[in-house]
């Protein structure tokens, strides 16, 4: 197979188009030109683009990372040469989410379609190989001259150095091994511990079951005694309630009764005293304050009694006539005998007569004053003598003796009232206390507050006893679990059984894959130094490899081959050169080779070393059609147009 032209709308290139010639094409162009990109659309025509592949840190898959630029479609021809027939395969882009899907072949200059290709098997019908060996032999992308060992490019390796069979694999065997193994036992995941999970699980609910069944008969137990703790303890509240009602009626109708007797006892005593208040309200003084009163009458009787002693009648008016006769015969004497003494007595007798006058008329006057005094004073009392009114003040003083006498009845009763009052309040707070059968330290309550805790712990029992006949329902019928834990027993011994076998096998395929090695290694190594010969100018004269393509290299002289970290990178580019070369010597089939594609493969080499790779090169494109991406130029450098 030879490339002839590629035309690209892909990634950065819109439109382009680049043409190739036989034997060796070193295509020079500066960094950032699309050198890659080529190599990729050259992948891309041949294999399809893998529409599967998701975007994640540091991966960017060619569905987005060779979307054209210009936002155009992507799409793209190839023009070849194979089976000694001129080919044109295009892919074209319809859906975005699936690009290039579009796939036709077609005999170049004609319509006709090549029989057999499509999009899917045109890499494997052009190359001779799938994707993955191409990538691990004849197409070497930039900074991945390394080869990386895959279950294809050793399928394809073993079989040129074994039987030829490319179905098998040592390491895809030992994957499949090792996926069945994790498949039974990984870490803590597979069928093993699956199976020991359930059954452990199984085994402590069967444990869990016994113990629930043994607390279920004991709860029941337990509810039964405490049902007829309750219906005990309701009987025992129900005559304790009705004992304290008796009694607590008892004491709150003698209370009632004795405060009722007092009640009356009082209204007795508010009515007597009620009736000699009214009887001293009947008296002429009314509600007059009787010992105000009664002090005022004692005045009054002292005034009677000075007044009685004071009236007397005048005396002195016979006395003053006699005196005014005497005056009077005096006088006619006088005035008869003209004597100096009678006139002189007649003056005195006047004198004397006028004066006793005077006194018997002051002495009229003061008993009239006290006949009006004592007339008023009687009058005021309604009374005909001072006996009557000192009988008005007995009266007085008997009544409000009797009415004192009731009121200190009266207060004694109400106090004994109050007090009984009192008592019957706290009575009846005593009966509403005792009567509260839910708090107190009654008998009742106290049997009330037990019937409560017992019913609450019936309640609680009942409830688990639902919640673990539940859980027992849910867990399932022991006689399945045990007939199910067997069941999983033997096919744990099964899957045992097989780990073993499978483990046995890994041994043996380990054995067998060592065998096989040392006879791939030295073919692939044998090959791989002639190229590191010529690419070193002998330096270079072995190459080891192990079966995942890790290489040693030793040089002509050396006793010891040296590992890759010992290698300069220009040397160790040169030595996974060598081994890709003598990969696609051994992988890629026999009679029309594929070009062998590289991008920028040779950039840490030193130009002396470059040009003898390039040499190389040559020589391998005397076979089959090389391309070589690069971004320096050497003497022997061809350049392409692009």
């Amino acid at each position: 197979m030879k490339i002839r032209k590629l035309s690209a709308s892909f990634g950065k290139l819109e439109n382009e188009s680049l043409s190739f010639h036989e034997g060796l094409n070193i295509i020079y162009a500066p960094n950032e030109s699309g050198k890659s990109t080529w190599c990729a659309f050259i992948r891309a025509m041949l294999y399809g683009i893998d529409t599967g592949e998701r975007a994640k840190a540091g991966f960017l898959p060619d569905k987005l990372r060779y979307a054209p630029w210009s936002g155009a479609l992507m799409e793209g021809s190839m023009d070849l040469t194979a089976r000694d027939c001129d080919i044109t395969i295009t892919r074209t882009t319809r859906l975005k989410s699936a690009p290039m899907r579009e796939f036709s072949a077609v005999y170049s200059g004609t319509n006709t379609p090549v029989e057999g290709m499509d999009g899917s098997n045109a890499g494997q019908q052009l190359t001779g190989v799938n994707r993955e060996v191409f990538r691990r032999s004849a197409f070497i992308e930039q900074g991945s001259v390394a080869v990386k060992g895959s279950p294809e490019l050793e399928k394809r390796i073993s079989a040129i150095v074994t039987t030829g069979e490319e179905q098998t694999s040592c390491s895809e065997a030992e994957e499949r091994l090792r996926t069945w193994q994790r498949k039974r036992r990984w870490n803590r995941r597979g069928f093993l511990p699956d199976l020991e999970g359930r059954m452990d699980e199984t085994q402590r609910l069967l444990g869990e079951m016994e113990g629930a069944a043994d607390t279920l008969e004991r709860m029941e137990q337990d509810l039964i005694r405490t049902q007829e703790d309750c219906v005990r303890l309701e009987n025992q509240v129900t005559e304790a309630r009705r004992r304290q009602r008796k009694e607590a009626l008892e004491r709150l109708n003698a209370g009632r009764a004795a405060l009722k007797e007092s009640s009356e006892a009082h209204d007795r005593a508010l009515t007597t005293l009620s009736q000699q208040r009214d009887e001293i309200r009947q008296t002429p003084f009314g509600d007059r304050d009787s010992r105000e009163l009664v002090k005022q009458i004692d005045t009054d009787l002292q005034v009677l009694e000075q007044l009685d002693q004071s009236a007397q009648p005048g005396r002195g008016l016979v006395p003053a006539i006699l005196c005014f006769l005497l005056a009077a015969v005096a006088a006619g004497f006088y005035t008869v005998y003209s004597l100096l003494p009678l006139i002189i007595g007649a003056g005195v007798l006047c004198l004397g007569a006028v004066v006793l006058l005077f006194r018997w008329s002051k002495a009229n006057q003061t008993q009239r004053l006290a006949e009006e005094t004592r007339h008023k004073l009687l009058k005021k009392y309604r009374a005909a003598s001072p006996e009557d009114i000192r009988a008005i003040r007995d009266r007085r003083l008997q009544l409000q003796s009797a009415a004192d006498q009731s009121a200190l009845r009266e207060q004694k009763a109400r106090a004994v009232y109050e007090q009984l009052r009192q008592q019957q309040e706290l009575l009846e707070s005593e009966a509403l206390a005792e009567l509260d059968f839910t708090g107190g330290d009654s008998e009742a309550a106290r049997l009330g507050r037990e019937l409560t805790a017992a019913r609450g712990e019936a309640l609680r029992l009942s409830q688990q006893l639902a919640s673990l006949k539940g859980r027992l329902s849910a867990m399932g019928d022991p006689l399945i679990l045990r007939s199910e834990l067997g069941r999983m027993q033997e096919e744990y011994d099964q899957i045992q059984g097989e780990y073993d076998a499978i483990v046995l096998a890994q041994e043996a395929l380990h054995q067998a894959d060592t065998e096989i090695q040392s006879r791939f290694s030295p073919e692939l190594g044998k090959l791989a130094a002639q190229y590191m010969a010529m690419v070193t100018g002998g330096k270079y004269e072995d190459v080891l490899l192990d079966r995942d393509f890790s290489a040693r290299t030793r040089r002509a002289g050396d006793t010891v081959a040296r590992d890759s970290e010992y290698l300069s990178a220009g040397t160790l580019d040169l030595m996974y050169l060598a081994v890709r070369l003598a990969v696609c010597e051994l992988a890629l089939p026999d009679g029309e080779p594929c070009p062998l594609i590289l991008d920028d493969a040779l950039v840490n080499l030193d130009p002396e070393r470059y040009d003898q790779a390039i040499e190389l090169l040559k020589q391998i494109a005397r076979e089959r059609q090389v391309i070589l991406f690069t971004c320096r130029e050497g003497k022997s450098a061809i350049v392409n147009n692009e």
